[in-house]
């Protein structure tokens, strides 16, 4: 009793550990942010689409709250792989030697599919749908006045769940190697995993087909992907069961 109680508090210190590591990286990440906030919202001003528009503080705390959320913004995109590591550190004792090496893998390719999650939001999908909402607007004889809070307000609410979203197929690969789902399975809930991703497009996109297609297509591009990931971790999952299963009737 007395080993399992100074396991958990060995468990609990480690956790503590690896928190504080995250907390003290995220707040010079932080530091770094409020460096560069300033030269990045100002060169997102001189991009093309927002050029087009003029952009006003509605409030006087407007400028500091876009500043503040710039420079947290970029404190997380910092501290990001850090938090995968320490997560990825926390756990690792409990796996085998393959599985550390496999499992380590996975941080740099989920750093590069949220930062291509991004790319794709920020340079694809929101210059075409701020160029719909300007058209329309132009139309419909609508003089824009826009804030320059709710501006990035809606580039952010475009563009970060891409980052996530992109991580579906190291989600999925993880979860196959760690049992929870199967190739077949993910096959099986296929449509209602479709439904899920258009009810997601819908909510992130503006209320236009164009533009919802746009962000289905690739959410259900990057499903089929995480199958055929999924195949792969599947096999490998299975022929290293056969291979223990094996050693063990050979001892």
């Amino acid at each position: 009793m007395l080993d399992r109680e100074m396991s958990v508090y060995d468990h609990i210190g480690e956790l503590r550990k690896r928190v504080i590591i995250i907390a003290t990286f995220f707040f010079f990440s932080a530091i770094g942010g409020f460096l560069l906030a300033e030269p990045i919202i100002v060169y997102l001003q001189q991009t093309s689409e927002a050029k087009e528009l003029t952009m006003n503080a509605f409030r006087m705390t407007d400028s500091i709250k876009v500043f503040m959320q710039f420079s947290f913004l970029i404190a997380f995109i910092i501290t990001f792989p850090v938090t995968l590591y320490q997560l990825w550190a926390f756990i690792s004792p409990g796996l085998y030697e393959r599985e550390r090496r496999v499992t380590l893998s996975y941080i740099p390719v989920t750093l590069v599919l949220f930062l291509s999650g991004l790319a794709f939001s920020y340079f694809i999908l929101f210059p075409f749908v701020v160029r719909f909402l300007n058209n329309l607007s132009e139309r419909l004889e609508i003089n824009q006045v826009i804030g320059i809070n709710e501006y990035f307000q809606f580039l952010f609410q475009l563009t970060l769940p891409f980052g996530f979203l992109f991580q579906m197929p190291v989600v999925i690969m993880f979860l196959t190697r760690l049992g929870v789902v199967t190739p077949a399975f993910l096959v099986k809930i296929r449509k209602y995993s479709y439904f899920v991703l258009l009810v997601i497009a819908a909510l992130i996109t503006p209320p236009e087909l164009l533009s919802h297609l746009m962000v289905t297509v690739p959410l259900l591009i990057l499903y089929e992907i995480s199958i055929i990931i999924s195949r792969f971790a599947y096999r490998k999952v299975k022929k290293a069961e056969a291979l223990l299963e094996n050693d063990q009737n050979h001892s």
